[in-house]
């Protein structure tokens, strides 16, 4: 699977390489998946052979590494393509579902995101062709023959599975850049991908615990539970997927109107009667105090403001119930979406409120909170 958006931080875990600059990373629940897989492969290996238990798991193992290498394959065929295309990979990632790749930023048009996706179950499909072939070269009965088929048989899973049209697939990822072709929103096909994703993961459940009813047997319990877990995967990431674009929708629509509040600059020598009479003046709800070289220093606690009586607002100076503003706690008024919400993050850093300028003069106060607000509604 590949996923557009770097994560906030690294994916914990033992990094085993480096390709194209990014980190090959095996997550602690990869030994979990190993370990349950070569349990489960050791049976078969059993049936076919005399060996000793050691070397049943032994082989048994061969295979899971096997597996993961087709895993890996296919991560890096999403990563290099990408990279050809403009993108950056951040990380490859080997877990208990597999694997996925992060990158640096989201593909520039629907064609990159669409070949980017595809390659990576088109790259098993090469595999599972290449195990078959030379599968045909060896006793079919034997370990090896067993080897070779299984690598065959997943590989070939591996590659029909990612192509079910939902996120968090592959096969939803093409999904997602048809729909942004055909819309030119890119957020509305994110939307729709998880969707379709939520659809195929209740339809796995329902197919494993109704298909076997409909045919008069009882339901396979450890089929169900397999399946209970990966329609629950499946379920997480779409859903993951449909809240994101809708996010990245809002984010992509908002405006200063939307999350500041009114306001004006005032000298920082002004008083609270003065200074309110200049915003009512300008129809502003908040006063920014301009230190002398006119620098946003400090914003006026409006509940602090209206404790101060009547008759000494006059005599009040208004630096006595303004909150101080670090240095940076400002940004460009005239930015909208993505480009707005990076800046304030980066104010925000220092300050949860943060005053909005256009041409040098104070137009707008934004506290973090407002824009989470405005982002989520």
């Amino acid at each position: 699977m590949s996923t557009p958006r770097p994560p906030a931080r690294r994916t914990q875990g033992w990094v085993i390489g480096r390709v194209v600059g990014a980190p090959v990373i095996l997550a602690p629940s990869w030994l979990i998946a190993a370990v349950v897989l070569t349990l489960v492969f050791a049976p078969s290996v059993r049936a076919r052979s005399d060996a000793s238990s050691p070397v049943v798991y032994a082989v048994a193992a061969v295979f899971v590494v096997l597996l993961f290498g087709s895993v890996l394959v296919h991560e890096l065929a999403h990563g290099l393509v990408a990279r050809a295309r403009g993108q950056q990979p951040h990380e490859f990632v080997l877990t208990l579902w597999g694997g996925h790749t992060s990158f640096g930023g989201g593909a520039p048009t629907p064609a990159t995101s669409a070949l980017v996706a595809a390659v990576g179950p088109f790259a098993n499909l090469v595999l599972a062709v290449a195990f078959l072939g030379a599968a045909h070269l060896v006793d079919p009965w034997s370990v090896g023959g067993l080897l070779l088929y299984s690598g065959a048989i997943s590989n070939g899973f591996v590659a029909v599975f990612n192509m079910i049209p939902g996120l968090p697939l592959d096969g939803g990822r093409v999904l997602e850049a048809a729909v942004w072709a055909a819309t030119k929103n890119r957020h509305t096909g994110t939307v729709a991908a998880g969707w379709v994703g939520r659809i195929f993961a209740v339809l796995l459940f329902a197919w494993a615990l109704a298909w076997p009813l409909v045919r008069g047997v009882q339901p396979d319990l450890v089929n169900v539970v397999w399946t209970a877990f990966i329609a629950a995967f499946l379920w997480a990431g779409a859903t993951a997927s449909v809240r994101s674009g809708k996010t990245e929708k809002a984010v992509h629509h908002l405006t200063l109107g939307a999350i500041a509040t009114p306001a004006v600059g005032v000298p920082h020598d002004d008083s609270v009667a003065h200074a309110g009479a200049t915003a009512a003046g300008v129809g502003a709800q908040e006063v920014v105090l301009l230190s002398p070289d006119g620098r946003p220093a400090a914003y006026v606690d409006r509940s602090a403001a209206a404790a101060v009586p009547h008759a000494a607002a006059g005599s009040t100076p208004l630096s006595s119930v303004a909150v101080t503003l670090p240095v940076g706690s400002t940004v460009d008024g005239t930015l909208t979406g993505q480009a707005l919400v990076q800046a304030i993050g980066a104010a925000t850093r220092t300050s949860p409120v943060v005053v909005a300028m256009v041409d040098g003069r104070v137009v707008g106060l934004i506290r973090a909170t407002d824009v989470i607000a405005a982002i989520r509604a």
